[in-house]
């Protein structure tokens, strides 16, 4: 293999900077590895030393190969030994001062020809890359944690960067085995940009009352598909990383009300309730293991109400099917009789407002998510109002766990916790698009790859109705007037022929 930097430097010893080394020298790169700690330098080419024995050990590696990498890894005493490297990645802490400083000493000691690269996250390539003599040698590379198994790199260039210098660290990305997605230099780039839309949105909805962490992760987990839910995720990332990222995108977007951080992680980062690494964050951890409230479970109801099915609910013919596979006894007057269950489906409203539209019994009515089709979800999801009675809320959990199907019970809100946070989801990927931040298909790339969710965010959108979100986003703004809802102009003008056709706008 030719890579396309020979001589690679990498400044920092911390798992990114690890990861990276690993994968540069993987490329055929020799590999200089620098940390003002000379010790931390000796630990990390330990470390990556024994990680390559381990996949030899697998055999994902050769023994040959595995020599050939560590004859690529050298360390670095001084910053001077850099000298000679065609590339240097920087990975040391998200500090704009210190990183400007860094820079600014190293583009003194290289060949002007030298492309040099930030990992940074959340900050400004073009205000690191302004303490610089040669801005357009400077861009933005910005790996994931853990870098050899999160297989996408973003490739962000400052307002002077010179396009070549894109062009070959997308093409050295893929000898390094990751895909390149191209960010513009916003806050965030694409994946912690478009990541504001899942955990935000449930920090949201917790602090409204209406769930509890568990019960959201496990209703994002079985009706969506999302591998972790929010919290897990937080706890697994930790909220010294998480909750500084929520801040910066916020600030940086001059408080833009769909990004405003949560005092929930605030509070908890205050308190060093950081998640999984300290064994205590939304979850308690023993033994690495979260220990997990169980769900309560399934009333014992001995008399069936029969059920009453509003003439406005979403999927009212799939909700109608439904009830008869649970042998429920269905009214189907024009308005339900006195000792009726009442069942709305609802998408953005909540269950109070739509009960005192349809003039309902609030005590008597029930909401129901039915946003995603019932047959590709694992749990459906009901919602009480504040009036309903214990035994109404009774007979439709035990109404619709008969056929064995997890059912979550949640307080009511505008919109439920699936409708919110895929709504919010879809829409700032909309917003991204709107920006022209990436191409559509480097967006679902970056988010599938980076974030780890089941579908991109424009087939999410796609899948579950474009305008069934919109819906969502125009109810729940109207009924609250809440601008963090507004829907992105990008998915009102898509919506009807489609968010992710590969053809259209790349």
């Amino acid at each position: 293999m030719h890579p396309i930097f020979k001589t690679v430097g990498v400044v920092g010893t911390g798992a990114m900077g690890q990861g990276i080394a690993q994968i540069a020298a993987q490329a055929g790169s020799l590999v200089k590895l620098y940390d003002l700690q000379t010790q931390a330098v000796a630990k990390a080419s330990q470390n990556i030393q024994q990680q390559w024995d381990k996949l030899r050990e697998k055999n994902k590696f050769t023994a040959q190969q595995v020599a050939q990498f560590k004859t690529n890894l050298q360390t670095a005493n001084q910053l001077s030994d850099l000298s000679d490297c065609d590339l240097v990645i920087e990975a040391i802490v998200e500090r704009l001062d210190i990183k400007q400083t860094f820079f600014s000493e190293l583009e003194q000691l290289v060949n002007p020809k030298a492309v040099l690269v930030t990992n940074t996250s959340s900050l400004s390539v073009t205000a690191i890359g302004s303490a610089l003599k040669r801005p357009e040698q400077f861009a933005g590379f910005h790996f994931f944690n853990p870098v050899a198994l999160m297989k996408v790199v973003e490739v962000i260039a400052g307002l002077k960067t010179n396009p070549q210098i894109c062009t070959a660290l997308n093409d050295y990305a893929k000898q390094m085995g990751h895909n390149a997605v191209n960010a513009l230099d916003t806050p965030g780039f694409i994946v912690n940009h478009a990541g504001r839309g899942y955990g935000t949105e449930a920090l949201r909805i917790v602090s409204e009352g209406i769930s509890d962490f568990a019960t959201i992760d496990r209703i994002l987990k079985d009706q969506v598909g999302f591998k972790l839910g929010p919290f897990e995720l937080m706890d697994l990332t930790a909220l010294d990383v998480s909750h500084p990222v929520m801040e910066s995108i916020y600030h940086q977007y001059y408080e833009e009300p769909r990004y405003r951080p949560s005092v929930i992680t605030a509070q908890r980062l205050a308190a060093g309730v950081l998640g999984k690494k300290v064994s205590e964050g939304f979850y308690k951890y023993s033994n690495g293991i979260a220990q997990v409230p169980h769900e309560l479970p399934v009333p014992d109801v001995h008399q069936m109400p029969p059920v009453w099915v509003s003439t406005r609910a979403v999927r009212r013919a799939e909700l109608l099917q439904l009830l008869k596979n649970l042998n429920a006894k269905i009214e189907t007057g024009a308005s339900p009789s006195a000792q009726a269950l009442c069942l709305v489906a609802p998408l953005g409203f909540d269950v109070t407002t739509v009960a005192i539209v349809e003039r309902l019994d609030p005590a008597r009515t029930v909401g129901i998510d039915f946003l995603i089709d019932d047959k590709l979800t694992k749990r459906r999801v009901l919602a009480t109002n504040p009036a309903t009675r214990v035994d109404m809320r009774e007979a439709a959990h035990a109404l619709f766990a008969r056929d064995q199907k997890a059912v979550s019970v949640i307080r009511d809100s505008g919109g439920f916790v699936t409708q919110r946070v895929v709504a919010q989801i879809v829409n700032i990927a909309c917003d991204i698009c709107q920006q022209g931040i990436c191409t559509p298909k480097d967006l679902e790339t970056a988010v599938t790859l980076g974030l780890g969710y089941p579908l991109g965010p424009l087939a999410m959108g796609d899948l579950f109705g474009p305008t069934e979100i919109l819906e969502v986003l125009f109810n729940i703004q109207t009924v609250y007037g809440d601008p963090r809802y507004r829907p992105s102009p990008w998915l009102r003008r898509r919506g009807a022929i489609g968010l992710s056709l590969s053809h259209v706008e790349q």
